[in-house]
């Protein structure tokens, strides 16, 4: 009875817009094939076209790029093609996206649609065509070496935009997956026989220079398409020994693709990516089951750059790496993580084999809770904010339980947190309360506009985030209680202890144990998607003034994270890292003067010296490799990542490399 209805409802929309067509020209089909049409084709195009491809994943349509496809166009007269279906890209074009003089939609059934004259020539004189969804085994079979089929060719060469969405558009590439057998194969089945019946490779169709060497799929993530493509290039590039990249779109994804090769994605809802696929590290090798390591698969985002025909992307959504093993997927989970405890006057001499270990176990600790997560394919955020918390809950750092207390014997918490994948951030000052100070950070980064909350205020949001809330006195150790009162006998009437020069320190607060002095806390991450991002957490210095805020939660000076260039966490003095916008400086020797991880953190560290800062900081690179900058004599310090068990590092003559 459905199938009666939907045929019914076909008939009657066909034989409603028959009559309209059949007022202007009584146009109504062919051998092979019918024609409806919306619009006025009499009209003529007043903008000149100008080519392209619109890549469309499937499903709803993405306004802006489809406003696009209408305007490379010239907001002329599009055509329709579709081997199955109905009409509604008639009403969409016209009445959703709009700006078009006219839509006519071809439904071909038979080849010798194909090279009907009339059909072939109004497909030759359309200002756009546009390929709908369906069964791409009927495009391939009544379209492929015809008269049509050069004429779109034809088209594409004369600068006239052509675009294609689900089965439309995976017919585009130079190879494509044909259906064959009526069927529509899945990743496992896929991976599993790449050299099957079922895996129906295709070519010598269409000649889109702006594809060439791309093999494009539709509805990507949506029905777990990665696995197929991946076995479809692998076949490809066995039949032709050429190498082959494939482009993947989501549902409701669309890329717009220029003449030059620059590309935009747009989406009808958020979430939405394009997948670039590259060849993988030696020749796959197609016995029954796919064998193949080293895929990189790169995201491509409404943020990203790209161009089709470099195959390069800026900002990407994400950067992975896949194998495949006896037909079976899998990625792989490169990370690093890089951690500080705070830096100062820490000398062999100073400290005990007890208070040596239990710094390293507190640093282990931390990494562990991060490498947990960045090993599950985490994000990074998640990460640096999982090790902060560790940290924060250790007595031996100044940064939560075992924070510094200021001048009137209170205790102020600062921390941030940043996200390097879309530059967001998060910082709270002076709060009182909050039991684990990142996550009221990151509370600030994901619930609200803002980027920090300062005292009173802070302190009401993460009431109302229903963090976990402690007494102040919850914050004090009875070493930080010692340091205080040693550092009151000296200094009565002072509000703050801060010595221009660490090493100057124990003269002018000698009250002070200078291997505390900067136990600020920090994390830096980079996670399997390619994604960096940072964090700090901090009690300030024992003595601080009230009311004072270091560069732990100024983002830019002690923390900050940008993909594709660095992430940041520093410790010290932090006025002057405040003075010289340290943390952001790194990131912009790594971006604007092209320096290394390791020289743009060690000249950074050597210029907040310059104007009398002492401290460290770590920084890691969008490759994971992470650089330890010390002007003091140590930092507690710790890294892990996949490829390297976790490693600790206290004094200033250790290396971590």
């Amino acid at each position: 009875m459905r199938r009666l209805i939907l045929s019914l409802v076909f008939l009657l929309t066909a034989c409603g817009l028959a009559t309209q067509v059949q007022a202007q020209d009584g146009w109504i089909g062919g051998p092979g094939y019918r024609t409806f049409l919306i619009g006025d084709e009499s009209k003529p195009t007043q903008e000149a076209t100008k080519g392209g491809l619109l890549l469309s994943g499937g499903g709803d349509w993405a306004p802006d790029a489809f406003k696009w496809f209408v305007a490379q166009a010239g907001h002329g007269h599009i055509v329709v093609l579709r081997a199955s279906g109905s009409t509604e890209a008639n009403d969409s074009f016209y009445n959703e996206v709009g700006g078009v003089l006219s839509v006519r939609t071809f439904l071909i059934t038979n080849r010798k649609a194909a090279s009907d004259p009339r059909l072939v020539a109004a497909v030759r004189s359309a200002d756009g065509v546009f390929f709908a969804g369906g069964d791409q085994s009927n495009y391939v079979r009544m379209w492929r070496g015809t008269p049509l089929n050069d004429a779109l060719d034809a088209d594409h060469v004369a600068g006239k935009p052509i675009g294609g969405t689900s089965a439309g558009l995976a017919v585009l590439g130079v190879y494509l997956y044909g259906a064959m057998d009526g069927g529509s194969i899945d990743a496992p089945t896929a991976l599993a026989d790449p050299l099957g019946k079922a895996v129906t490779v295709e070519g010598n169709f269409f000649h889109f220079d702006l594809l060439d060497h791309i093999f494009t799929d539709s509805h990507f993530d949506t029905r777990s398409r990665l696995g197929r493509l991946i076995a479809f290039l692998a076949k490809a590039q066995t039949m032709t020994q050429t190498p082959l990249t494939g482009l993947g779109i989501d549902e409701s994804s669309a890329l717009a693709v220029e003449a030059d090769g620059t590309a935009h994605l747009s989406c009808a809802s958020g979430g939405c990516q394009a997948w670039l696929v590259q060849n993988g590290q030696g020749t796959p090798v197609l016995k029954h089951k796919l064998d193949m390591t080293g895929i990189h698969v790169i995201g491509i985002g409404i943020n990203s750059g790209f161009n089709i025909k470099t195959q390069s992307v800026t900002n990407p959504a994400f950067v992975r790496t896949y194998d495949v093993k006896d037909g079976v997927l899998s990625q792989e989970m490169h990370y690093a993580l890089a951690i500080h405890g705070g830096a100062g006057i820490i000398e062999r001499a100073n400290m005990t084999p007890d208070k040596d270990a239990a710094y390293r176990q507190g640093l282990n600790d931390a990494m562990a809770a991060g490498q947990a997560v960045l090993a599950k394919g985490g994000t990074a955020v998640d990460a640096v904010q999982a090790t902060l918390v560790v940290l924060e809950d250790n007595p031996l750092f100044n940064a939560g339980k075992g924070a510094d207390i200021a001048a009137d014997n209170k205790i102020y918490l600062d921390a941030a947190i940043m996200d390097g994948s879309n530059l967001k951030a998060g910082a709270v000052a002076g709060i009182t309360k909050t039991k684990n100070p990142i996550l009221l950070a990151r509370a600030v980064m994901d619930k609200t506009r803002h980027v920090m909350l300062a005292g009173d205020g802070a302190d009401a949001f993460s009431v109302q985030q229903g963090l976990t809330q402690v007494d102040n006195d919850y914050f004090r150790t009875p070493e930080r209680e010692q340091m205080f009162a040693d550092w009151q006998k000296e200094h009565p009437a002072s509000l703050d202890c801060q010595a221009p020069s660490g090493r100057a320190v124990q003269a002018t607060c000698p009250g002070v144990d200078a291997t505390h002095m900067y136990g600020t806390v920090g994390a830096v991450a980079l996670d399997a998607d390619g994604h960096l991002a940072a964090a700090t957490s901090t009690g300030g210095l024992t003595g601080k003034q009230w009311g004072r805020i270091g560069d732990s939660p100024i983002i830019g000076a002690g923390t900050y994270a940008r993909d594709g260039d660095c992430a940041v966490s520093a410790t010290g003095t932090g006025e002057y890292f405040i003075r010289d916008s340290a943390a952001r400086q790194v990131c912009d020797r790594v971006r604007w003067n092209h320096e290394t991880i390791d020289d743009a953190a060690h000249d950074t560290i050597m210029s907040v010296g310059s104007i009398g800062g002492d401290g460290g900081l770590i920084a890691m690179d969008a490759s994971g490799h992470a650089s330890f900058a010390i002007n003091d004599l140590g930092m507690y310090r710790g890294f892990v990542s996949d490829l390297q068990p976790a490693i600790t590092a206290i004094y200033v003559d250790e290396d971590l490399h």
